[in-house]
Parts: C-alpha cells; sequence; structure tokens
C-alpha cells in the first residue's frame, strides 16, 4: 500500500483529530490530569459507551492519549494526555475560544457540566 500524500498540513490535523468526538475528548482531558471512562462518558454527553471505547483506543493507538490500569479495588482504567496530546493545547484552546466568540455573537446556547 503506497503512503498516503498529504497536500496541506491541516489534512494530517484532521487525520489525527477530525474525527466526531475526538476534540472533545480531547478538550475534556485537558482541562483534567487524568479522567476514568465513567468521568469522560459524563462529561461529554451524547457519545455512546461504544463510540467512546473506540475512539479513545483511536486515539492511544496515536500516541495522543495514554491509559493505565489501576490496581486497587475495584480494578479500574485512567486515561490522561501524552506529552503529544498535551501539544495539541494551543488548538484545543484555539477551537474553544472560537466557539464560544461564534456562539455568543450568534446567542447559541453552550452549556458545559465543569462551568
Amino acid at each position: 500500500m503506497a503512503e498516503r500524500i498529504y497536500h496541506c498540513p491541516v489534512e494530517v490535523t484532521m487525520e489525527v483529530i477530525g474525527a466526531k468526538w475526538v476534540p472533545v475528548i480531547l478538550a475534556r482531558l485537558k482541562e483534567n490530569d487524568q479522567l476514568r471512562f465513567a468521568q469522560i462518558r459524563r462529561l461529554v454527553p451524547g457519545i455512546t459507551e461504544k463510540m467512546l471505547t473506540q475512539r479513545l483506543r483511536e486515539l492511544e493507538g496515536v500516541g495522543i492519549v495514554d491509559r493505565t490500569l489501576v490496581s486497587s479495588t475495584p480494578p479500574h482504567v485512567e486515561y490522561r494526555l501524552t506529552a503529544e496530546g498535551r501539544s495539541l493545547a494551543p488548538v484545543l484552546q484555539a477551537m474553544f475560544d472560537w466557539g464560544r466568540q461564534w456562539a455568543t455573537e450568534r446567542r447559541l446556547t453552550v452549556t458545559s457540566v465543569l462551568d
């Protein structure tokens, strides 16, 4: 199979973080040092468990998210951004700021679990 040729760096970025729900998941992980699966699910209303699992696995596979099994009672899994994931902070912040401004100008309602 031939290596994919990109025509713009934005294509590369979108391939990594452009899938549905990914920017929101990353933004929530950016806001928190680490989160359990159920915490992410609560912070991303509307996503199914199956989709969240799939997106987290994809992000782990490309090295953006780190998954750690914590052997406590009961055992659980925690997710956090890797160094490469944290390098997306300016991109995510720009998306957040732009979205907030767009919503304000158009009087759109934006609710946040963390606000």
